[in-house]
């Protein structure tokens, strides 16, 4: 079969086929039944959504994994309508700011998520409640339309079809625009390296306001022809008995999704299941293993974003830790932020430790011709990601010899302790391996007289406890761990604070730094043995922390 040029083109291809293409634990809906949900849902669309002056096509989501979500997906797409993706975690005006940034017209929602809006301006916006009759009596007269028949205007590969919001941890998140053909050929692009086929069933437990559990989970299955198995919201211990349920042969996760799943108990049958991958961010090496020796599923670490800009494919000879190479088209390079040239390959000892990081670590950018399409009238941060016609990622890696690239973390995430930069993912990365810790996170904290401190958050397995000598002589073991990767400050918590989409919230762990409920341990000189933080002491190193000694 050719491929297909937009995402409304895969959406028609699901007429005719009976075959189950969209489930969860109460719903069942064929292929055929999806492509007629969404022509009469398009046609629903066209009517709500008149032509009128500066009018946007936009349709904000504001809902859980249900059916319904993929459902206007696909309506958008026949529409030739712009869905924005609402993060049900956001509140008051933050909420309203995404929902009128994006220019909705028509907002979906669901009743749970009603309290949310309670009190918001947000005018000329209609609202829609999927789980009323009111809904069901609106939708009712359309039940009749077939893909095509209702369109806003011609739908073109190059049709604006996502508004990927970003994260926001450092400021207003920005919408990053996917066009119909870029999400159809990242779909086409999944199904060719991971061979997905019609028999495959991806089981989307991944938000679907973020751009992960989109573009890396139902697009491919669209393209495929491959069914869709739901969960409302991530559920580690659901996971398994829905996979088995649903025969789910394929997932995504981002963040911290794995480190959940592995937490779960373990039982005889881990194994009993028809999974045989998993793609996504974040996982670590050391969590991939765990998972991959557990229940028998490799996981493939990819890299990517909602903007498309760069991307690493993972090839069959990737070494251990690293992530892959550039993928066809990109011209990618690690560049020092401080001279602007492209970094030296990494160098490592016999057994693996980076020795050269000050010098190898830097950000990566494409070089080459990027398909990153803009931000939502937001000028300056495209400005940015654009500089000197490259695109920068944001991102910290290094490169070795032969062109593997690894990752370091964020550019936001970087540590300079006595005038040697560091990269807070290969400590986390390091510190993942005590078999004591479910959770790592590696932070920054100021230096009372330049530059920085490590400080670590631990979350421990249930059952474990934190005990300094026990801590200590696993650091002393670890020989890829450099002088200064040392955390001088360690915080002993029940779970890590996360964002919507299972990333570590840093923002709010180094706003908090030493003030916390939670135990903190440190080393009050380097070398020494880890002890208690006292509140006194917590006082001290906060007040020298605000006013270093000129």
């Amino acid at each position: 079969m050719r491929s297909a040029d937009t995402v409304a083109e895969l959406v028609r291809r699901q007429w005719g086929d009976h075959r189950i293409g969209l489930r969860d634990e109460h719903h069942t809906l064929t292929h055929h039944e999806v492509a007629a949900g969404a022509a009469a849902r398009a046609a629903l669309l066209v009517d709500l959504m008149p032509p009128v002056p500066g009018g946007e096509p936009h349709l904000g989501i504001l809902l859980d994994n249900t059916p319904e979500y993929p459902l206007w997906l696909s309506a958008a797409a026949l529409a030739g309508a712009a869905v924005a993706g609402i993060n049900p975690t956001r509140r008051g005006a933050e909420l309203a700011r995404d929902i009128r940034h994006t220019a909705c017209r028509v907002l979906v929602t669901q009743r749970a998520h009603l309290p949310l809006l309670d009190g918001l301006a947000l005018p000329g916006i209609r609202i829609l409640v999927t789980d009323t009759e009111a809904y069901g009596e609106l939708l009712a007269p359309y039940e009749g339309a077939r893909p095509g028949d209702a369109t806003l205007g011609p739908v073109r590969p190059d049709s604006r079809f996502l508004l990927s919001f970003t994260s926001g941890s450092t400021g207003a998140p920005k919408a990053a625009l996917c066009s119909q053909g870029r999400l159809a050929a990242a779909g086409a692009s999944l199904v060719s390296h991971f061979g997905v086929g019609r028999d495959d069933v991806h089981y989307v437990c991944m938000p679907m306001f973020h751009g992960n559990a989109v573009i890396a989970d139902w697009a491919p299955a669209l393209v495929a022809g491959a069914g869709v198995a739901l969960r409302a919201r991530f559920s580690a211990s659901r996971f398994l008995p829905d996979v088995r349920r649903f025969g789910a042969t394929y997932f995504t996760y981002v963040g911290r999704a794995v480190q959940y799943l592995l937490a779960t108990p373990p039982g005889p049958d881990d194994r009993a299941h028809a999974l045989r991958l998993g793609f996504g961010t974040e996982a670590g090496a050391v969590d991939a293993a765990r998972f991959r020796e557990r229940f028998g599923v490799p996981l493939v670490e990819g890299y990517g974003s909602s903007e498309g800009g760069a991307a690493i494919q993972r090839t069959p000879d990737t070494p251990a830790g690293a992530i892959g190479r550039a993928a066809p088209g990109d011209d990618l390079a690690v560049v020092s932020s401080e001279t602007g040239k492209e970094c030296p390959p990494a160098r490592f000892s016999s057994t693996g430790r980076l020795l050269n990081a000050t010098e190898a670590v830097g950000e990566l950018v494409n070089r080459g011709r990027s398909p990153f399409e803009g931000y939502w009238r937001n000028p300056e941060a495209e400005a940015a990601r654009l500089r000197g016609g490259w695109y920068w990622t944001g991102d910290l890696f290094y490169r070795d010899a032969d062109g593997f690239l690894y990752f370091a973390g964020r550019t936001d995430d970087r540590l300079r302790v006595d005038s040697e930069n560091l990269a807070a993912a290969m400590i986390e990365h390091i510190l993942a391996r005590w078999e004591r810790v479910a959770g790592v996170a590696v932070y920054a904290i100021p230096d009372p007289v330049a530059g920085d401190q490590v400080m670590a958050a631990l979350a421990l397995r249930e059952g474990e406890v934190f005990e300094p000598a026990a801590f200590a002589s696993f650091l002393s073991a670890q020989a890829d761990l450099g002088t200064k990767m040392p955390p001088r400050f360690v915080r002993v918590m029940r779970e890590l604070p996360l964002t919507a989409t299972n990333k570590i919230h840093r923002v709010a762990l180094r706003r908090a730094a030493l003030h916390c409920e939670d135990p903190v341990w440190w080393r009050p000189a380097r070398g020494a043995a880890y002890e208690p933080l006292t509140a006194r002491q917590r006082a001290t190193l906060q007040e020298e922390h605000r006013h270093p000694p000129t």
